[in-house]
């Protein structure tokens, strides 16, 4: 069964700088379990079939306009039923003085929160903080790092060469997001994005030397807090019974939360150098996407048809 994620209200609050108008208990007690938003204009009309009490609802200038259409009874007729579903939370947008919505909501212990952005901007961002808050999430042992704006996972068996990697690119420039522990979001139905536990944030292991702090010896440049996972090179040492791609025609990926992620398989010997091969693989990948493929332009110009055309003829 998928555990489910929740997010306190008092984090919403402070992330969002929103006004209290109403709290019936200690806003770290109120947990939020839905990254959906509901906007009520159907409730605030009388329609109460299908309602989810879960979402946070946000009232803003549509749902003033349309409610106070209707006669001053029916006007609080219709807030008091609205308040009386028992909503997680509601928020007001725009700075709007609701009349009555203060009294339903303490009679009925329902928060009421205000915000002074629109609409449709508090709506996205506040879509967009939940997705992260509240994404399916899973730990993999691993290292991510950013390089040339590529989120790339490193994974591979300890002692594999993964961490010494890292710290090389950092030396040349590029950010680390974790190391060992990588937590995983899913936080839409396309992207993954990666970060450290909070207790183990900058901090890497090097055998031998022990654990450093990159950002106290790199500096702040040198990390990141997230990253989107756009690339997985795993890592494995050198086994001369096995065929590796020469080539590159092989799309390659791996699963994670439901997702098939671009990767590819890197062996390693002594000489290789590890650090400039992920740099390469970064940039290859990035002209992937954007529509080059460096193999099938070699064929293309040697006269010759890739397997992946044949298949499709």
């Amino acid at each position: 069964m998928e555990k489910k994620f929740t997010v306190e209200l008092s984090k919403i609050i402070k992330e969002f700088s929103l006004e209290s108008l109403y709290l019936p208990s200690f806003a770290e007690e109120i947990t939020i379990t839905n990254s959906d938003i509901n906007r009520p204009g159907l409730q605030l009309g009388g329609f109460y079939e299908i309602f989810d009490k879960s979402r946070i609802q946000i009232v803003g200038r549509s749902e003033q306009s349309y409610i106070k259409s209707f006669p001053k009874e029916k006007y609080n007729e219709l807030i008091d039923n609205f308040f009386a579903l028992k909503p997680v939370a509601v928020i007001i947008s725009r700075g709007l003085e609701l009349e009555g919505f203060k009294e339903a909501a303490e009679k009925y212990d329902v928060p009421l929160l205000r915000t002074e952005h629109s609409t449709s901007e508090f709506m996205a961002a506040i879509i967009a903080s939940l997705n992260v808050s509240l994404a399916p999430r899973i730990t993999r042992h691993g290292v991510l790092v950013e390089v040339y704006g590529e989120g790339i996972l490193l994974l591979g068996e300890s002692g594999v060469g993964k961490s010494e990697t890292a710290i090389e690119l950092v030396k040349r420039g590029h950010r680390l997001i974790a190391d060992d522990a990588v937590e995983i979001r899913r936080v839409s139905s396309k992207s993954l994005v990666g970060s450290a536990p909070d207790n183990i944030r900058h901090f890497i292991e090097l055998r031998g030397i022990g654990i450093i702090n990159v950002s106290r010896i790199f500096g702040v440049g040198a990390v990141k807090t997230t990253e989107k996972i756009d690339f997985i090179i795993n890592i494995e040492n050198w086994n001369n019974e096995k065929t590796y791609d020469r080539m590159g025609l092989d799309e390659e990926t791996t699963e994670i939360l439901g997702l098939n992620i671009p990767s590819v398989t890197i062996p390693v010997k002594p000489g290789r150098n590890l650090a400039v091969i992920v740099e390469v693989a970064a940039m290859n990948n990035r002209q992937k996407k954007m529509g080059y493929n460096a193999a099938a332009d070699l064929l293309n110009r040697l006269g010759m048809v890739s397997d992946n055309e044949n298949t499709e003829e």
